[in-house]
């Protein structure tokens, strides 16, 4: 089951040098402003902590892995300042995930929309279900994959992100996303999955963590820009939002 909480959840377990972040949300395991802070904050201790040699990140139930960023808080933005902090939640994270000292595996069980592309994205080594399919939803809602498009791009290229992009209403299928290079194993079911995460995530943790955490940095090395790009993003985000075209269209899917 997942959490009823309309604020999200998010739990961290360490055991055996992996720490585990799980977070939630009544609706499909989006994220609100707060969840997406929290989740920030979390990265960011878990990074300082030395007892910590892998992390796990992965969200509640069965069903969809992200629906992105809160509908609700994107219909409430009313000006551009507001706009810039609704879009700079995901920028935080994903920052915060490549920033990470440790590596970042994701394991998604199911359906992600727009920012949870970007999460899986910002992942170093993702396991998958076939459930998992994966759709860039932006242009259908009037505004664009901005934020999220040097982590999606870095992993699938300027091809896959095009095709994702400019077909917002198309699912791409788990095969598509490992053979563009998001997903790094995809099975046939979330219990085979987890059998191997559990597997792969032991052995991993058993590795040198220096040794680990110089892989985690040169993986990285090339996008030191980000923190300074995504805001950047966020702000163009932010104001595409409070586009007539963009207001027209969410008012419309509102009803």
């Amino acid at each position: 089951m997942g959490t009823n909480r309309p604020n999200g959840s998010l739990y961290t377990k360490i055991e055996n040098r992996t720490a585990t972040i799980e977070f939630g949300h009544p609706a499909s395991n989006s994220f609100v402003r707060e969840l997406l802070d929290r989740l920030t904050d979390e990265l960011k201790n878990i990074s300082s902590n030395e007892a910590v040699t892998v992390v796990v990140l992965r969200s509640e139930g069965e069903r969809a892995f992200c629906a992105g960023a809160s509908f609700d808080e994107l219909l409430a933005i009313s000006n551009p300042d507001e706009g810039t902090t609704f879009f700079s939640g995901f920028a935080n994270v994903i920052n915060a995930m490549r920033e990470c000292t440790q590596p970042i595996i994701g394991r998604v069980q199911g359906k992600a929309v727009g920012g949870g592309v970007g999460l899986i994205a910002a992942c170093d080594y993702v396991f998958a279900s076939e459930a998992s399919a994966i759709r860039l939803s932006e242009l259908s809602i009037g505004i664009a994959p901005l934020v999220i498009e040097p982590a999606v791009q870095r992993k699938i290229g300027i091809a896959g992100f095009t095709e994702l992009a400019l077909s917002p209403a198309e699912w791409k299928n788990a095969y598509w996303a490992q053979e563009k290079g998001l997903y790094s194993k995809v099975f046939n079911s979330i219990k085979e999955m987890d059998k191997e995460l559990e597997f792969f995530m032991a052995s991993l943790a058993s590795y040198n963590p220096e040794a680990l955490r110089a892989i985690k940095k040169i993986l990285w090395e090339d996008t030191t820009s980000w923190s300074e790009l995504l805001t950047k993003r966020a702000e163009i985000s932010g104001k595409l939002a409070l586009s007539p075209a963009s207001k027209e269209k969410l008012k419309s899917l509102k009803k």
